[in-house]
């Protein structure tokens, strides 16, 4: 495939919907598109799309990508991540928040709060299905909801 907005957009749409460990894994889904592509310009892709790798908790590493290439939902935020199954559960104890979400998802979304919530939030931990929300002092329970469905709004 010659015309890189397709492939660009094929690589992102691989990366949304699929865990990708490795360069060697993303050209074989992409040779299964019919996209031919070698592993220069892939690499020069990835770095376009400003991929990055995060760890998973059994050792391995997941490719994803920045909130901004990804589609904003039509529609209600942290309901619509509950709906598609991203998100499992939100619990309080105290002022944190403790966010469950499914297996290897939980890094991804605990940036986005990172880089989207700084005025709300002091920080996030997360492990492979949960984040652990620290809120900022005088942040309540209903402003961390309000900031989890701006933020949520943008994931998908």
């Amino acid at each position: 495939m010659k015309n890189k907005r397709n492939r660009l957009q094929i690589i992102s749409e691989i990366l949304r919907s699929t865990v990708v460990g490795s360069q060697e894994e993303l050209l074989k889904m992409l040779i299964e598109r019919q996209c031919e592509v070698t592993q220069a310009t892939l690499s020069r892709d990835l770095k376009l799309l400003k991929v990055a790798k995060t760890p998973l908790s059994n050792g391995t590493y997941k490719y994803i990508l920045p909130s901004y290439n990804k589609p904003l939902p039509n529609q209600g935020a942290f309901n619509t991540l509950i709906a598609h199954g991203a998100v499992l559960s939100l619990e309080f104890s105290g002022q944190l928040a403790v966010v469950k979400t499914k297996p290897g998802y939980a890094s991804a979304i605990a940036w986005d709060i990172d880089n989207k919530a700084t005025e709300e939030v002091l920080g996030t931990i997360a492990g492979d299905d949960t984040i652990l929300v620290i809120p900022r002092e005088g942040i309540s329970r209903e402003d961390i909801l309000d900031m989890l469905n701006i933020t949520f709004a943008d994931k998908n």
